[in-house]
């Protein structure tokens, strides 16, 4: 069972893969299977069902599946709302009906018709690259519960282990992974998937050591023992179990000290550091509001309508905006972001259908081009719920990629009283950032997409895994330009990406002069408590010795080399 990668060294005992949520747990496998029962399978195909009565029965189990999605969106919050709500509206996407339908007219079974349409468009979101690939996870268990919707099966999902277990799988779909239950997950292991994909983004708001892009792991034996450690990406298979023990140990006291930290952010030698939650809407706002933060530095505004077919009112989107303002109040920071829709976040009212990359077109801020009411309307909005609540939110905007579109924005923002800024998403906006700087007030590494499209990879591929990775050179290079030119200029400059919720990378951001890190709650405490801990002169070296690294493993260990206590 040998697999080795960049990175650390791997044994014939061991496996390597991609940590993205940290910490140490040891315990026995429990491999997640998505098999539907052969025999109810054959059951129903036994049945002799008219084009009419399979289109009866598929639309019946298209509205039990998006319900049942759609409900368990809204018992739980930030990004597993997020992915949850776009897999309900993937199940109710009129496209995959009509390829459904039309094969049943051609006489295909209503089975064979659903499996066949998902594999359409999961060939057609792999060809389309970037955030659309991402999706075909989605869809592949999509088609699944359909399945066994229709078939009267239980719907598949992971097993929920009969003791604390670490579970594997080939990839896991949000909707398993959202309800995990923390007791009896010690921790996640998946054979595909990468550093920003759905498992890795839910696994670490819900604070579950996590490994991806694992070759090899599904050859794990169910009830075999291993320990999993997410700093590394290294998992060892039957160690030794008292040295596991030990290490578990040490990294539950290690966890214990950085859950008790209170706040404010802050180097050991006293440099501030803005810590901020990412946040989807009043529910999410509210529980981030109880932790240790500033404010908010990322406000999903694209979330609150992902179920909408027509564009809310001025006022009904300011009653919306006003929830979250409310729960931060006055004299905590909320950056919102404007619509983020297109590529994997359809919003019926501004989404454009039919292109044919979607990662690379329509999207964000673009969406304004040929709709410009859609920002006026919206900014307005904005306006109307600070004024209502006694607040000043910054407005930024996503996917902009000039300077004129920054300056034109900006001043759309700046006519209603607000600050401007922008996402730096797109490698010219980083590279041009201190042009930015000059007609915007501040700017916010948005380090998923900055990744994807300066590494060109799709964030879905395991085999591409490492490029996915945020602590690639080239990225951390695009984004200590951006952090210098907001030095430069005097301006904040923050990362509200994936990468600002893993405490190592953090200090190397704050290194590089980035003034403020915005994550899922769950990671505040560990990520403020990494940086009491560190000098700003610590910080500086490991923002250094990152940006020399050759390649993310390196990176990964000459920081924690660096920094480690002792």
């Amino acid at each position: 069972m040998t697999q080795i990668t960049s990175g650390a060294a791997a044994t014939s005992d061991t496996l390597q893969g991609t940590p993205v949520v940290p910490g140490v747990a040891f315990g026995p496998v429990v491999v997640a299977t998505t098999e539907i029962s052969p025999d109810a399978i054959a059951a129903f195909e036994q049945q002799d069902l008219s084009a009419d009565d399979a289109t009866e029965r598929l639309d019946a189990a298209v509205g039990v599946v998006a319900q049942r999605l759609a409900d368990r969106a809204a018992s739980t919050e930030g990004s597993a709302a997020e992915v949850l709500a776009a897999t309900a509206g993937l199940a109710r996407d009129r496209g995959l009906r009509s390829a459904v339908v039309g094969r049943l007219g051609q006489g295909t079974g209503l089975l064979a018709a659903v499996a066949e349409s998902v594999e359409q468009f999961a060939e057609l979101f792999t060809q389309m690259g970037g955030v659309m690939a991402e999706r075909v996870t989605d869809l592949r268990d999509l088609g699944r519960r359909l399945t066994s919707e229709i078939v009267g099966e239980p719907e598949p999902g992971v097993p929920t282990p009969e003791v604390p277990s670490v579970l594997v799988a080939e990839d896991l779909a949000p909707a398993d992974t959202a309800l995990l239950d923390g007791t009896l997950v010690l921790a996640l292991v998946t054979e595909r998937g990468g550093p920003t994909s759905h498992t890795a983004i839910i696994a670490r708001q819900l604070g579950i050591p996590c490994v991806v892009a694992v070759p090899g792991a599904l050859g794990l034996r169910s009830g075999s023992q291993v320990l999993v450690d997410g700093v590394s990406g290294v998992i060892e298979v039957d160690p030794d179990p008292t040295d596991a023990a030990e290490r578990v140990a040490r990294a539950e006291q290690r966890r214990a000290l950085l859950e008790a930290w209170t706040g404010p952010a802050a180097t050991s030698d006293g440099t501030a550091v803005k810590v901020l939650a990412n946040v989807a809407d009043r529910a999410s706002a509210q529980h981030a509001a109880q932790a240790p933060v500033e404010g908010s530095g990322l406000f999903r505004t694209e979330l609150c309508f992902l179920n909408r077919k027509d564009e809310p009112s001025v006022e009904e989107q300011a009653e919306l905006y006003g929830g979250v303002l409310t729960a931060f109040g006055p004299d905590r920071t909320v950056v919102v972001r404007t619509l983020d829709a297109g590529s994997d976040k359809p919003v019926a009212f501004a989404t454009l259908a039919g292109e044919e990359n979607p990662a690379l077109g329509v999207r964000g801020l673009r969406l304004s081009f040929g709709n410009p009411g859609l920002l006026e309307r919206q900014l307005d909005a904005i306006a109307m719920a600070a004024e209502q609540t006694g607040t000043r939110p910054w407005v930024m905007a996503p996917m902009v990629a000039t300077v004129e579109e920054a300056r034109a924005f900006a001043e759309q923002v700046r006519g209603r009283g607000l600050p401007a800024g922008v996402m730096v998403e797109v490698p010219s906006a980083a590279l041009l950032a201190h042009r930015f700087l000059e007609v915007v007030d501040f700017l916010s590494i948005g380090t998923n997409d900055l990744t994807q499209y300066t590494m060109a990879a799709d964030r879905m591929a395991a085999d591409l895994a490492h490029l996915t990775d945020p602590w690639q050179p080239a990225v951390l290079a695009l984004v200590a330009i951006t952090a210098e030119a907001g030095r430069q200029a005097g301006k904040p400059v923050g990362v509200c990406g994936e990468a600002a919720a893993d405490p190592l990378l953090a200090t190397a951001l704050v290194g590089m002069g980035v003034t403020s890190l915005s994550m899922a709650s769950a990671a505040v405490r560990p990520v403020g408590a990494q940086l009491a801990e560190v000098s700003m002169d610590v910080c500086e070296q490991a923002a250094e010795v990152a940006l020399a690294a050759v390649d993310p493993a390196a990176g990964r260990d000459a920081v924690r080399a660096l920094i480690a206590p002792a």
